[in-house]
């Protein structure tokens, strides 16, 4: 170590465990999988280096001067592992050959011995042999061997992937896939696709990967099993983890373990059990991910494969706190560390062992020095974070070492050494933005500004948060760009790395204020909240989901609905803010001191008890208490400025409970204000309704469709259907077998419906797979609604109904999937379901609500309040579980 990075370690406290910054610990694809066993180039007139020859565990290096036994002699060597000893046959042999003047068969063997030093890490070694190779083939200008010439290409790729050159990678996989396809080598031409794959997965580009890997992998379908085969689907099933379909992901891994498992080769097995590991964890299927990790390491005989699936395993248990397994584990990751050649991929399983480690309590870890190899018993986080950022040093690799740098910062951080861990962030800050990595500037941007808080520098604070969210912004404009670009880190860890940022970043602005409402900055908090549900909204469906013309919600309420006023609630760790807005009035704030989780356990259980008929007094007694922190403040102001309709962007768990159930002590809400919900804070071209002639495209299903017998028969449709036609709407009408998607989607096209209304069965989730309606043949996912309700020859949809759906059961960020089918549907307005109420209040709900559409000149909103307000007074439907399922959201005019 140099001596600045030895300081690190000696300079370094005793570390705390602080909950606020929970870094990710597992690897999932941020190291590289080419083909698992690299293709050794055949060197011209040697024995056949594909042949399996058997190998004694006790080889050693038998003295020869042919230089083509020694080559044998070498690959033996480099199956068994033994690349030392593989490296000093293969000098020998290169010797041998300039001697002889074999410039060919040199240029074989320099290729060769360059993957020997790739394996050891010694990167300046490889680079000079494959660049000696590359210039003997060039210089062979009339005959060229193109075999060797790709294999060693090939072999530059490898050298490039792993020294943090993708783009370089890929330009080189795309040389070797021309020159296979010139000599009509078609397993090279599936090796250089595969590897194209992965650089373009490396750069972020998995939709691109994917388009790749899909074509290939149907090529391949109906050949025997392979090597390519396996590698082919576990790259397909690895990128599809990424983008979120999770479902086809474990498929595929599946499909490319069995193949592995044919060809009973070690490697390709353990390296898609890690892969459906990794797929286990982001289903949340914890018990499964530990048990594919613990396969992978009893199959697997890669040192690199068999930690990572350890440290991931490790970061399970922490998060468990199962300490016996922690003490189990720890002595054995260290010593593969230990073992594993410099690459990028190591460097980033050393910083993530470092970062399991600044989790564990020492009070846990009673074990005897005997138990620990003996760097692990003296060395603390910030010495093999300190080793981490020289080894990255050595290999050139810049964004590894920013993101050394970031984690050692956040280790100095948690010990409250805010001067050295400022220091430290601001030198990886530096590297970052001149690697072009925004991945890993916005998270030291974000930590600089945490550190800048906790010495009392505000403003210095402030823009800090403002270029973290600046950088995340940057991160979305490219998205939509260019959909192809998915960043894995953002995109994965979005609740504990992208989702913080903005909340912290508010909370610093609100209290900035020094308890003077400051307008600028109460619009800019605002505006963050915004810019939060836009990057959630784009995380939940892996693209840039929402653009077009917009306009501001304030521009609405002061020129257009000045009966309207608009109210923000923000959630924050110990208290919840309200940001208001009321026409011809500047913004004004309150707060609740009130824990975020006391918040959310409250609204858990009022969520519970709402769709509870017989719940009635408890939901007035909880949905009380969420009415003081979001209107009992500012009641008096609203009754005063006339307003009739409020309007809520809300925040997190509030989204899961209708606002029109919340309770002042004597009314519910919806008994003195017609209620919308507004993903952001604009509208799509807000028009209203009214003076148009209203014609509906209906559409539904009385019986679920085979498959799906979880849900119940929607009996009372026609009766609802009947609803809308009596109270004077033009419908056209898709029942049952009618109801398909294809038939749904033709008529949207062929027809002018400012009104699609559906009456069937559907789910919202926090997970893009799991949010759906049901047609006739089974699912529309929500991702296809943006083809669904939007047409290029016809005029936007005004307004979508979904009568039938329900939020996820037991999901408490379901509203998210709500949320999600109105932005992509593209309609003005949508007026959902939280949960499914029976068929006779739905069918009076929907009727009136049609009838006070079509009687005159009142909003989308206020319709949506006299049909509640009609249950509300009905003997059988007064109770909250009844009138309060539906909200608006969107246009409310």
């Amino acid at each position: 170590m140099t001596k600045k990075t030895r300081t690190f370690g000696t300079n370094f406290l005793k570390v705390k465990r602080q909950k606020a910054i929970r870094l990710p610990f597992y690897f999932v694809m941020a190291l590289l999988c080419i083909l698992g066993s690299p293709v050794l180039a055949k060197v011209p007139g040697s024995i056949n280096s594909s042949a399996q020859l058997p190998v004694n565990s006790t080889t050693s290096v038998v003295v020869v001067t042919d230089p083509a036994s020694l080559i044998e002699q070498g690959k033996i060597l480099y199956d068994a592992g033994n690349f030392a000893e593989a490296i000093e046959v293969l000098q020998k042999a290169v010797q041998a050959y300039q001697q002889q003047g074999e410039n060919l068969r040199l240029a074989a063997t320099l290729s060769n011995l360059s993957l020997a030093y790739q394996q050891l890490g010694k990167w300046s070694q490889a680079q000079q042999a494959i660049t000696q190779s590359l210039n003997l083939l060039k210089a062979q200008d009339k005959n060229p061997n193109l075999q060797i010439l790709a294999q060693s290409l090939d072999i530059q790729g490898r050298l490039q992937l792993a020294t943090g050159r993708p783009d370089a990678a890929l330009t080189t996989w795309q040389q070797t896939e021309e020159i296979y396809q010139q000599i009509d080598n078609k397993n090279g031409v599936v090796r250089s696709l595969i590897n194209q794959a992965q650089a373009w997965q490396a750069q972020g580009f998995y939709p691109r990967a994917i388009k790749t890997l899909d074509k290939l992998s149907r090529t391949l379908e109906s050949q025997p099993d392979s090597i390519e085969k396996t590698v082919s689907l576990r790259s397909l099933g690895d990128a599809l983890l990424v983008i979120g379909d999770l479902k086809r992901s474990h498929e595929i891994l599946e499909k490319s373990l069995k193949i592995a498992r044919n060809l009973q080769s070690n490697a390709d097995i353990g390296a898609s059990l890690f892969s459906l590991g990794n797929n286990a964890l982001k289903q949340q299927d914890k018990l499964n991910a530990i048990a594919y990790y613990q396969q992978t390491v009893a199959a697997s005989h890669s040192p690199l494969t068999k930690v990572q699936a350890q440290l991931n395993h490790l970061g399970l248990v922490i998060e468990g706190q199962q300490w016996g397994e922690v003490q189990t584990l720890l002595p054995s990751i260290q010593s593969q560390l230990d073992q594993l050649p410099l690459s990028r991929a190591s460097i980033y399983a050393r910083v993530n062992y470092a970062q399991s480690l600044s989790k564990v309590k020492i009070d846990y870890l009673q074990v005897s020095t005997k138990n620990f190899s003996s760097p692990l018993s003296t060395q603390n986080s910030a010495e093999l974070l300190g080793r981490a950022i020289e080894e990255s040093r050595s290999l050139g690799d810049k964004r590894a070492e920013a993101y050394a740098f970031k984690s050692l910062g956040s280790l100095y951080e948690q010990a409250k050494q805010w001067s050295e861990a400022q220091d430290i962030t601001l030198q990886g800050l530096a590297i970052a933005q001149s690697s072009n990595a925004p991945e890993i500037t916005y998270a030291l941007e974000w930590q600089l500004g945490r550190l800048l808080w906790a010495k009392k520098d505000i403003n210095g604070a402030i823009a800090a948060y403002d270029a973290a969210v600046d950088t995340l912004e940057s991160l979305r404009r490219d998205l939509v760009v260019n959909n192809d670009v998915v960043n894995q880190d953002v995109q994965f860890n979005f609740r504990d790395s992208v989702e913080p940022v903005y909340r912290q970043s508010v909370e610093l602005l609100l209290q900035s204020q020094q308890g003077k409402a400051d307008e600028k900055i109460l619009d800019k908090a605002r505006q963050r909240i915004e810019a939060l549900q836009l990057a959630e909204l784009d995380d939940f469906f892996r693209e840039a989901c929402l653009q077009g013309q917009r306009i501001a919600l304030d521009q609405v309420v002061e020129r257009d609905n000045t009966s309207a006023a608009i109210l923000y609630p923000i959630i924050l760790p110990q208290e919840l803010q309200v940001i208001v807005k009321i026409p011809n009035q500047p913004l004004q704030n309150y707060s609740t001191k009130i824990s975020q989780t006391e918040v959310e356990n409250l609204l858990v259980e009022l969520r519970r008890n709402l769709v509870n008929p017989t719940a009635t007094k408890t939901v007035e007694t909880q949905s009380q208490k969420v009415y003081n922190w979001l209107l009992k403040p500012i009641e008096s102001e609203l009754q005063k400025s006339d307003v009739n309709t409020l309007v809520f962007v809300l925040d997190g768990s509030l989204r899961n409970i209708p606002m029109s159930a919340l309770y002042d002590g004597k009314q519910y809400l919806v008994e003195k204000y017609a209620v919308a919900l507004s993903v952001g804070l604009q509208l799509l071209d807000p028009k209203p309704l009214v003076e148009q002639k209203l014609v509906a495209l209906t559409a539904g299903l009385t019986q679920p469709p085979p498959g799906f017998s979880k849900f119940a028969p929607l009996l009372g449709i026609k009766s609802e259907f009947d609803g809308i036609n009596k109270a004077g709407v033009s419908t056209t009408s898709l029942l049952d077998g009618d109801f398909k998607k294809k038939n749904l989607e033709s008529e949207i096209s062929e027809t002018s419906f400012n009104i699609v209304h559906l009456a069937t069965h559907g789910q919202f989730s926090s997970r893009l797979e799991d949010t759906f309606i049901l047609d006739f043949d089974g699912e529309i996912n929500v991702k296809d609604f943006d083809t669904l309700f939007r047409t290029q020859s016809k005029s936007i949809v005004e307004l979508l109904v979904l009568s039938a759906c329900q939020t996820a059961t037991g999901d408490n960020r379901a509203a998210l999937g709500l949320a999600g089918a109105a932005v992509r549907a593209g309609a003005r307005s949508t007026i959902a379901s939280l949960w499914q109420i029976d068929d006779k209040s739905t069918a009076m709900f929907v009727s009136a609500f049609y009838q006070q559409l079509k009687s005159g000149k009142i909003t989308k909103a206020e319709a949506v309040h006299r049909a509640q307000l009609k249950l509300l007074n009905h003997p059988n439907y007064k109770a909250p579980s009844f009138w309060s399922s539906y909200v608006l959201i969107g246009n409310w005019l």
